[in-house]
């Protein structure tokens, strides 16, 4: 589609014919949401999905493979495995790797795991917000915060867990909250978290949904931090204000082809 400057009614049309198209379940098989998806009990898809959002960065192919070889050794059944393992079961991770995250982050993460779900029930508890809070931020700040509670935690951990203090835009979490939180239907994302509300949901700021945010004037600000994920986020409420995020599906399909 030619560069063009929309009216606002223009864009909303534009962007929700977009969304259709794109938030779609043929939409699921070649993206890491695709992860989660193999599984049907609750605490699964969140671990699953974790692991995935985590791990979202490079060729998706190897993405999806990684994450798939990942829970393989965990038997596919990632909550009991998270729970009941042994030491000896932890063996294969060593062999892990997936760009910059390796064999010591993936140690954590379980160890992580395993500690939190001992106590909770759902991994919900740990990104709680207060309902008067406009986004998700202080959800991401209580993460990471309790992520590295436990004493010793590796430090080199650290990078694998973006938060807002620290001015990140924190995509692949607030990815992994829209796939948790949004529930409209369609079979993407999966809507199993109550208490996070759409509204509160900050849209992922990858490489594809930045720039054709940018083509569409949704996003001024010249750095891509936290504020600028803010700044989209704030615009994309002004063409649906219950569920801005939803127009994640439109600017990362255009992305794809290349608007």
């Amino acid at each position: 589609m030619k560069q063009q400057r929309l009216s606002s009614i223009e864009l909303k049309m534009f962007l929700d014919t977009k969304v259709r198209e794109y938030n779609q379940p043929e939409f699921i098989k070649n993206d890491p949401i695709s992860i989660p998806h193999l599984f049907a009990k609750r605490q699964d898809i969140e671990i699953a999905g974790l692991f995935a959002a985590t791990l979202a960065w490079g060729q998706r192919v190897t993405i999806i493979n990684n994450c798939r070889r990942l829970l393989g050794w965990m038997d596919n059944d990632p909550y009991n495995f998270i729970l009941h393992h042994q030491a000896s079961d932890l063996k294969p991770f060593l062999e892990f790797r997936h760009r910059t995250f390796n064999a010591t982050d993936t140690l954590y993460f379980i160890e992580f795991l395993k500690w939190f779900y001992s106590a909770h029930q759902s991994l919900e508890q740990a990104f709680m917000v207060d309902s008067k809070d406009e986004t998700i931020e202080n959800g991401l700040i209580r993460f990471r915060n309790l992520f590295f509670s436990l004493p010793d935690y590796p430090t080199r951990t650290e990078k694998h867990i973006a938060t807002p203090e620290r001015k990140s835009a924190c995509k692949r979490l607030v990815m992994y909250l829209r796939w948790m939180v949004r529930n409209d239907n369609t079979g993407v994302d999966f809507g199993i978290w109550k208490t996070i509300k759409p509204t509160q949901l900050v849209c992922p700021c990858d490489v594809h949904v930045e720039r054709v945010a940018r083509k569409l004037k949704l996003i001024k600000r010249k750095q891509t931090d936290w504020l600028t994920a803010l700044e989209l986020t704030a615009n994309l409420r002004k063409l649906d204000a219950d569920d801005p995020v939803k127009y994640d599906f439109a600017l990362f399909g255009l992305g794809l082809e290349k608007y």
